[in-house]
């Protein structure tokens, strides 16, 4: 069984740390990217989200956003945990990031 509760970090460095998951599969915790090792600007992160109740589906999906601190973007991450032959549990996710753009011409650059 695969749940989100816990430390995890990515390859790329980055590290999110998930409080207990609710009994409705709501969770909240905080989101720290690879680059803030070198970087003392960048601050641990809120995130907010759900998983799929994981006595129904062995390899959940879920979904979580990010609000940057000290920056205007948010970033949604949406993905599945599942669980190795090993019994190690590994996430996938893809992310889509969005930056407050100025003004409407320039809304076709703010998703990344």
């Amino acid at each position: 069984q695969c749940l989100l509760s816990g430390s995890w970090r990515s390859d790329t460095g980055c590290r999110m740390v998930v409080s207990i998951l609710g009994k409705d599969g709501r969770f909240s915790g905080s989101y720290l990217p690879g680059p803030a090792a070198s970087d003392p600007k960048i601050l641990t992160s809120p995130l907010e989200g759900s998983q799929q109740d994981a006595r129904l589906v062995p390899q959940p999906t879920f979904s979580f956003t990010v609000q940057w601190r000290l920056q205007v973007r948010t970033t949604a991450f949406l993905g599945q945990c599942y669980v190795g032959t090993n019994g190690e549990e590994v996430l996938h996710a893809l992310w889509l990031m969005r930056e407050a753009a100025k003004n409407p011409v320039e809304d076709w650059k703010a998703t990344r």
